[in-house]
């Protein structure tokens, strides 16, 4: 595995692999004010301001956003003056095969198995397979905007990143390399409570890389809680535990950090059946020297509580105040929705885990203010729906009012616009930014985030799509629905 670094490189023949360290201070606990959004109708309300009509120079994007289809140019030249090829390969299914011979094999199969036979995942990929793209042409697509909206605030681009816990699975900065790509590009990034490094320490890599001004990170002002430097929402995602004191503990560090953000996941009260890890065994929190206890060995309330215990066994931080046992209801969502808007001033909860439209009804009467809509990657049940195929219900049921996000099997630009026609305000990717990092740490991250933003920026180009928000979002004449057929199993097209 590479030397990582959290240095700054931008092209992917040109690694920089010296070290900057790690000197940013503690953001301040001086709470800045920022209005947030609960109904979120500003999108569809610019798009019926804005109409398709493709020919028409008045109603071009307000943009630029920055030419992300430029990143393959440079791969291009790089290649053509110097003979610099990228290390991997940034197709998907290839990627994927490649990790198998970096890691071992717990760290593989912590990202990638799957519940069951694996009929979900595979029910995700299908499910893009059958939804297909409308090509527009004569189209000036000269100029585009690849900016949304989540919450009210604008991002640069609809894509952020997902939380996946033990991150130095991959990369011996675990959680720091992705946040700190996230920072530079301005691109929303989550945590998760199964980091293996502590919020603090996430956060200030985070800003860290926000404060690499570039076109992507300076595209619109935001002003995080407490000092922080990210230039979009920052989510902490929390698996709630059993013991209230350690969960208002982690909120209020989170908060203190300028995670303004909370995302409450709802689908992993218990561990999915997952053969292969039952295979070899593999829990990764139950071994001793496990980095995925981070958090809670960080957190003042849960080694008060259960430092000794610790010791002797490494699991208490996942067993007790995580996972198993406890199944949380409806009512319960209700206090912590109260006690982060008590704590944060007021700030957005997101609940991670729909794949229904009566559970995003559900949520919006709870008082959440958006929604992800994901079955976890097609980890925790066999046999289920593919989240693409329940997102147009879910987003008919409550997408005026709140935001959705969507998760679960994006690999490429294609798959960002079509859930974006079927009503998604943003997506999440997370095996993608994991197998890059496992390959190269920052440089790979950054290598396949920046060409999952030039896939879609290319698309966009040639496919006659100038706006992510007036010719893209909730437009369903983007889009057709081929029921028959499901593609190989390699998804290389075959003749």
């Amino acid at each position: 595995m590479a030397k990582d670094t959290l240095s700054t490189s931008e092209t992917p023949g040109d690694r920089d692999d010296s070290n900057t360290g790690d000197n940013t201070k503690v953001p301040d606990d001086e709470v800045r004010s920022s209005h947030w959004s609960t109904p979120h109708s500003q999108a569809s309300r610019a798009r019926s301001s804005h109409p398709r009509q493709r020919g028409d120079t008045k109603n071009k994007p307000k943009g630029p956003s920055p030419h992300y289809s430029l990143y393959q140019r440079d791969i291009f030249k790089q290649g053509g003056k110097s003979g610099t090829l990228p290390s991997f390969s940034v197709h998907a299914d290839e990627l994927q095969e490649s990790i198998k011979k970096k890691l071992n094999d717990r760290g593989y199969f912590y990202a990638n198995s799957n519940a069951g036979l694996g009929w979900t995942d595979r029910a995700n990929r299908e499910a893009f397979y059958r939804w297909r793209i409308i090509p527009r042409t004569l189209v000036d697509t000269n100029t585009r905007d690849l900016t949304t909206t989540i919450f009210g605030h604008r991002i640069p681009v609809p894509i952020m990143f997902a939380p996946i816990g033990i991150n130095k699975l991959y990369t011996p900065l675990g959680e720091l390399v992705p946040a700190r790509v996230a920072g530079e590009l301005g691109m929303p990034y989550c945590l998760s409570t199964a980091g293996s490094q502590s919020i603090e320490d996430v956060a200030r890599a985070n800003d860290e890389g926000a404060s690499e001004r570039n076109e992507s990170n300076s595209v619109h002002k935001y002003d995080g809680p407490n000092g922080g430097n990210a230039k979009s929402p920052r989510f902490y995602q929390l698996y709630m535990g059993h013991d209230d004191e350690i969960t208002l503990s982690l909120l209020n560090r989170a908060w203190k950090s300028s995670f303004d953000v909370l995302m409450l996941t709802t689908d992993t009260w218990q561990l999915g059946w997952r053969p292969t890890d039952i295979n070899i065994a593999n829990y990764t929190f139950y071994y001793p020297g496990t980095v995925g206890n981070e958090i809670g060995a960080s957190d003042p309330v849960f080694m008060r509580k259960h430092r000794a215990e610790l010791a002797r066994d490494p699991g208490k931080w996942i067993d007790h105040s995580v996972w198993h046992g406890k199944a949380h209801t409806w009512e319960k969502v209700k206090w912590l929705i109260g006690e982060w808007k008590r704590i944060s001033n007021g700030r957005p909860f997101v609940l991670k885990g729909i794949q229904c439209a009566a559970d995003a009804r559900a949520a919006l009467d709870a008082g959440c203010t958006g929604i992800v809509v994901t079955n976890h990657a097609g980890r925790q049940v066999d046999g289920a729906v593919g989240s693409l195929e329940v997102l147009p219900e879910i987003v008919d049921a409550v997408g005026d009012k709140m935001t959705v996000i969507f998760d679960s099997g994006v690999r490429t630009g294609a798959d960002v616009f079509k859930a974006l026609a079927l009503g998604a305000h943003a997506v999440m990717i997370g095996r993608l930014y994991v197998w890059g990092m496992a390959h190269e740490g920052v440089h790979g991250c950054r290598h396949v985030v920046k060409s999952l933003l030039a896939d879609l920026d290319i698309l966009m180009t040639v496919a006659g799509y100038r706006s992510i928000e007036q010719d893209m979002f909730r437009n369903k004449e983007a889009v057709r629905y081929n029921p028959s057929g499901v593609p190989p199993r390699g998804e290389h097209a075959r003749l």
